[in-house]
C-alpha cells in the first residue's frame, strides 16, 4: 500500500478531519504556478500583486496536500463546484474535487499570508481563519450578530474581550456557511454560535441546509482565530496535521506548514 492510500483509508476509516494549517513565506516560482489550472492563474492576475501571490500559494498548497491523499501528482487534480443550496446555480457553490474520483470533500480558507484546509471523507466541511491583528470585520456586527450575541458582547467592558468575542462569533458562522455551501449570502444573524461557550458546540442548520453542525474553536498559533464545522453526526476526530515532509507530494516551497499550537 502506497504512503497515498494508507493515509486516504486512515482518513476515511476514521471518519473525521485532517486540518491544516500553513503560512505564506514566498511568492510561487515559475514551476509552481505551472501547478495551478488557468482559471485559478486568471483569478491571480485579477488580483493585486501581493494578494495574488498569496491566492496562488495557498491554492499550490492545497493541490499538494489533497495529492497526498488521492495518489496523483498535484497539477492532476480537477476541481468543479457543486450546486448552490440557495438557488441550484453551479457556478459559486462550494469547490469540489472532480478528478479523481473520491469521497473526499475539503475547505480552504486564508487572512493575508495565513491559511487553513480542512479535508475530511465524512460529508461537507468548512473552516475560516482570522488574522486579529489585521483588524476585522466589526463594523458589520448589526448585520452578523444575532440578538444574544450582541447582548454578551455588550457585556464585556474589555475592548480586546470584545474584539476576540466578535472573531470568534464571525469564524464560527463563516465555517458554518462555508460547510452548507451558501457563503456569506446566508443570514448571519439567524445563527447562534453562543460565543461565550468553549465548544465544540451544536448548531442547528439553516433553511438551505437542514441538520445540526458541530462547530469548534481550533488552537491557531498567535492572533490566529480558527474554526470548522463539520456535520454533527461526524464523531470522526479532528487530527491537526504538519509540518509537511521534505520531500514528495506534500513538500510546499512557497507556503510553509506548520504546526498547530495550543
Amino acid at each position: 500500500m502506497s504512503d497515498s492510500e494508507r493515509e486516504y483509508r486512515t482518513l476515511c476509516d476514521s471518519g473525521g478531519v485532517d486540518l491544516w494549517q500553513g503560512v505564506t513565506v514566498a511568492p510561487p516560482g515559475p514551476a509552481e504556478l505551472r501547478l495551478l489550472s488557468p482559471a485559478e492563474r486568471g483569478v491571480m492576475l485579477r488580483r493585486p500583486r501581493a494578494e495574488g501571490a498569496r491566492y496562488a500559494a495557498a491554492h499550490i498548497a492545497v493541490r499538494r496536500v489533497l495529492a497526498r491523499y488521492l495518489g496523483v501528482p498535484p497539477a492532476g487534480i480537477r476541481f468543479g463546484t457543486s450546486p448552490c443550496p440557495s438557488c441550484a446555480g453551479t457556478d459559486h457553490g462550494r469547490p469540489v474535487v472532480v478528478g479523481p474520483p473520491g469521497a473526499l470533500d475539503f475547505n480552504l480558507s486564508h487572512s493575508g499570508p495565513h491559511w487553513a484546509l480542512a479535508v475530511t471523507s465524512a460529508g461537507q466541511v468548512g473552516v475560516d481563519v482570522e488574522d486579529g491583528r489585521s483588524g476585522s470585520p466589526a463594523d458589520a456586527a448589526s448585520l452578523v450578530l444575532s440578538e444574544s450575541e450582541t447582548t454578551y458582547l455588550n457585556s464585556l467592558s474589555d475592548d480586546g474581550a470584545r474584539h476576540a468575542a466578535f472573531l470568534r462569533c464571525w469564524t464560527r458562522k463563516e465555517a458554518m456557511v462555508k460547510a452548507i455551501g451558501t457563503g456569506i449570502t446566508a443570514d448571519l444573524k439567524a445563527l447562534d454560535v453562543h460565543p461565550e461557550l468553549d465548544g465544540p458546540l451544536i448548531v442547528p442548520g439553516t433553511e438551505e441546509a437542514g441538520g445540526d453542525w458541530v462547530v469548534r474553536d481550533v488552537p491557531g498559533g498567535g492572533d490566529l482565530f480558527v474554526a470548522l464545522a463539520s456535520p454533527a453526526d461526524s464523531t470522526g476526530p479532528v487530527v491537526l496535521r504538519g509540518p509537511a515532509p521534505e520531500h514528495g507530494a506534500g513538500h510546499l516551497s512557497t507556503s510553509l506548514l506548520v504546526p498547530f499550537r495550543s
